[in-house]
């Protein structure tokens, strides 16, 4: 059975994070909350989740010893599937500009910038349903269709390549939704919180063959 290893740093709603990559699995992958590298560095697939600011998920990951280093192993050198979540999908630009600026994990080229809707209608944070649009990543991400997902957030990552965004979604303008590069995936919506779509996604996650 693989394992999928959710990384727990101190930030994220793990707990139904958890419960939706049991759901999403259906017996079939062993879902554990960790921030152990070695269980890390040995995982067949990793979630990072996120919820707050850029600077302080940054730093709050820095904080486990090897953690990063061990992330770093299982994506990069063995090749695990990743996927990011809100925040967790943040980390991984170069830099995030909440606060002054924070280095990221820089394995997507780009920048974490304010959300800034053309439209005064629109407000910020960006909270609630919506669906995505321009559709051009893996089966991983183009099979989510026009199936709303659950949003809260005040920033968005841009990547610096274009072919590395996933999906957009419009809030009073455009900005990226969803990244994707090789074996590492983000999305900037809540799978846990998006009902029988978000599942449906962690689902394909745990099949994902990049």
């Amino acid at each position: 059975m693989q394992s999928v290893a959710l990384i727990d740093y101190g930030s994220g709603n793990l707990r139904s994070a958890e419960k939706a990559l049991v759901r999403a699995a259906d017996g079939r992958a062993d879902i554990v909350v960790t921030s152990d590298p070695d269980r890390v560095a040995g995982a067949d697939r990793i979630v990072l989740p996120g919820v707050g600011a850029f600077a302080a998920c940054m730093r709050a990951l820095g904080e486990r010893p090897g953690l990063i280093e061990a992330m770093t192993v299982a994506v990069k050198e063995k090749g695990a599937p990743f996927l990011g979540v809100c925040v967790g999908m943040q980390l991984l630009a170069s830099r995030g500009l909440e606060f002054g600026e924070t280095r990221g994990l820089d394995w997507i080229a780009g920048d974490v910038r304010r959300i800034e809707p053309a439209d005064p209608a629109a407000k910020v944070p960006h909270m609630g349903w919506n669906g995505l649009t321009d559709l051009r990543g893996p089966a991983l991400i183009a099979g989510i269709g026009q199936a709303p997902m659950y949003f809260t957030h005040s920033f968005a990552f841009h990547p610096t390549d274009p072919a590395d965004v996933a999906a957009y979604v419009d809030h009073g303008g455009r900005f990226p939704a969803a990244v994707a590069r090789g074996n590492v995936a983000g999305v900037q919506f809540h799978p846990e919180k998006s009902q029988s779509a978000g599942i449906a996604l962690l689902a394909r996650f745990l099949e994902w063959r990049p």
